[in-house]
């Protein structure tokens, strides 16, 4: 069986986007082409409700584009446990309260025993200083954390 991926609304984001004249989003959006063309196939993806509502958001037709990206794609519930566990990253600190949503991500793929945890967030999800700190809380909380990747590390050799 194929493992799981939980694609964060940030991947969406790139994948959709017009190109950029930003070198590094231009980057971004390339392997993040790539990954979703030639890798995604070897897993088994998943997005939430919260990944459907913030993609539906902004200009209606970059919001087209990126629901229809994902229009296929089966969806994580959000449980008890993941508002409990999203609360106990902000109450831990590992996220900023300011990062809700963000907390939410993580504990909708936690809670639902997700592999990886695709995003391109570097602010608060995939950062060297936040993913200790969300590693502790969900083993805290009897969760194994999912491993927390931006696209590019996501590729096989």
């Amino acid at each position: 069986m194929n493992e799981t991926v939980y694609v964060e609304t940030s991947v969406i984001s790139y994948l959709t986007a017009r190109p950029s004249n930003d070198l590094r989003a231009t980057a971004n959006q390339n392997t993040t082409a790539e990954w979703w063309e030639a890798r995604r196939p070897n897993y088994r993806v998943f997005v939430s409700d919260l990944v459907i509502l913030e993609a539906s958001k902004g200009h209606p037709e970059a919001a087209q584009r990126r629901l229809v990206a994902i229009a296929d794609l089966p969806l994580l519930q959000v449980s008890d446990h993941v508002r409990a566990l999203a609360q106990a990253l902000i109450d831990n600190h590992a996220l900023p309260k300011m990062a809700e949503a963000d907390a939410y991500h993580v504990a909708i793929a936690a809670a639902n025993g997700v592999a990886y945890l695709l995003t391109w967030n570097c602010t608060h999800i995939a950062n060297a200083h936040t993913r200790p700190k969300i590693d502790t809380t969900c083993r805290s909380n009897g969760y194994e954390p999912p491993v927390i990747c931006t696209p590019i590390e996501l590729m096989e050799p």
